[in-house]
C-alpha cells in the first residue's frame, strides 16, 4: 500500500442519496444504490453543465454560481433515481405528468427536477437570508446601533442554519443518508491518501473532507455575514432585495474558498476549513461495510483510481499485488523445504 502523508486532489466529488452514493468525475457520474433485494444497482451517465463550454462561465467567482446550480439539479436527479427502488408500487401517470411530458417533449423528469430545485432555492433564501433580517429588525426598537444589529443578524443566521442541520440529523432516514455521506467522504479520502480502494482501507479513512457541501453552505453563511455587515442601505425593502441579489456573489466567493480548501494544505486554509469539518461530525456518520461497498462501486464506475495512483504516486497496484503473490509463493516454498 502506497500511503502518503499529504493528500493529493483527485478531482472527483459526490453526494449521498437514498441507500446509495453518487460520484462525479468531470462530465461523467455514477449512482450506486443498494436495492431492497441486497444487490447493488449502478447507473452511469453524463451530465453536461447548463453553461456548456463557454469560457465566461468558467471564470473565478462566476463559475461557482453555475456549478452550485448544476450540483443541485444533478443531485435531485440522482435522489429521484435512488428513491425509485423504494416506491411501494409503480406510480400511475397523472394528467399533470402527461401534460408536462407533452410540453417538454417527454422530458417531464427534467422539468420536475428544475421545479424542485427552484422551490428548494426559494425556501432556502427565505429561511437563511430573509428571515434572519426580519428577526434582527424586530430588535431595532431596543438596539439603535446598526453595526450591532448587523452582527446580531449574522448570529441569528448561523443559529438558524445550525438548528436546521441538527433537526434533520434526528430523522431516521436522514441518519442513514448521513452514513452514506460518510462512506462517500471516506472513499475520496482513501484515494487521495494513496490507499488502495478496498473496504478495509476505506473504513480506516476519515469521514470529514474539506470539499464537502456542508462546508460550502457554512462558508455561504459566513460570507453573507461579512457582505451584509459592510453593504447597507436605509430602505427596508431595498435591504431585502440586496440580500437576494447578493446571493450569486456569495455563492461565487464561497465556491472559490471551498475549491481552494480542497487543493491546499496551507495552515490558513486549514483554519478556515475547521468549522465546516467540525460541522461534518453532524452531517456524516460512520458507515457499515455494505455502505462502503456501494460507495466503492460508484467510484469505480467513473474513476480509474489505479491509473490515478500510477500518475500521482508513481505506484502500480497490479504490479505490487503480483510482487506480493510471488513473495508469498517463495515463502511457502522455503517453509516446505525446511
Amino acid at each position: 500500500m502506497a500511503e502518503k502523508t499529504n493528500k493529493r486532489y483527485c478531482g472527483i466529488g459526490g453526494q449521498a442519496v437514498l441507500e446509495g452514493v453518487m460520484m462525479k468525475n468531470k462530465d461523467k457520474y455514477a449512482v450506486a444504490v443498494r436495492k431492497p433485494d441486497g444487490d447493488i444497482e449502478v447507473k452511469v451517465d453524463e451530465y453536461k453543465s447548463s453553461t456548456g463550454e463557454r469560457k465566461l462561465f468558467k471564470l473565478p467567482f462566476i463559475r461557482g454560481v453555475f456549478n452550485f446550480w448544476d450540483s443541485l439539479v444533478l443531485g435531485t436527479r440522482c435522489l429521484n433515481f435512488s428513491a425509485s427502488f423504494y416506491e411501494d408500487e409503480e406510480k400511475e401517470e397523472t394528467k399533470a405528468d402527461k401534460a408536462v411530458n407533452k410540453i417538454s417533449d417527454g422530458n417531464s423528469e427534467g422539468v420536475f427536477s428544475f421545479l424542485t430545485v427552484a422551490l428548494a432555492m426559494i425556501v432556502a433564501i427565505a429561511l437563511f437570508m430573509v428571515l434572519p433580517y426580519f428577526l434582527a429588525d424586530l430588535l431595532k426598537v431596543y438596539i439603535r446601533n446598526d453595526s450591532l444589529l448587523a452582527l446580531l443578524e449574522a448570529v441569528i443566521r448561523i443559529v438558524i442554519f445550525l438548528l436546521y442541520v441538527v433537526a434533520i440529523s434526528l430523522m431516521k432516514d436522514i441518519r442513514r443518508v448521513y452514513m452514506y455521506h460518510g462512506a462517500e467522504h471516506k472513499c475520496i479520502n482513501c484515494i487521495e491518501r494513496g490507499r488502495e480502494l478496498n473496504v478495509e482501507n476505506v473504513r480506516k479513512s476519515s469521514r470529514q473532507h474539506k470539499r464537502c457541501g456542508t462546508s460550502f453552505l457554512l462558508f455561504v453563511v459566513f460570507v453573507s455575514a461579512v457582505l451584509f455587515f459592510f453593504i447597507r442601505v436605509d430602505n427596508p425593502a431595498l435591504r431585502v432585495i440586496i440580500r437576494i441579489l447578493l446571493i450569486p456573489v456569495i455563492a461565487g466567493i464561497a465556491y472559490e474558498i471551498i475549491r481552494l480548501a480542497g487543493r491546499s494544505d496551507n495552515i490558513i486554509v486549514s483554519i478556515l476549513s475547521t468549522p465546516g469539518m467540525l460541522l461534518q461530525k453532524l452531517t456524516t456518520r460512520e458507515p457499515d461495510d455494505d455502505m462502503i461497498e456501494v460507495a466503492i462501486a460508484s467510484v469505480e464506475a467513473v474513476f480509474d483510481w489505479k491509473q490515478y495512483f500510477r500518475e500521482t504516486f508513481d505506484y502500480d497496484v497490479d504490479d505490487a499485488a503480483q510482487v506480493m503473490k510471488e513473495s508469498e509463493k517463495v515463502s511457502r516454498e522455503l517453509e516446505e523445504e525446511a
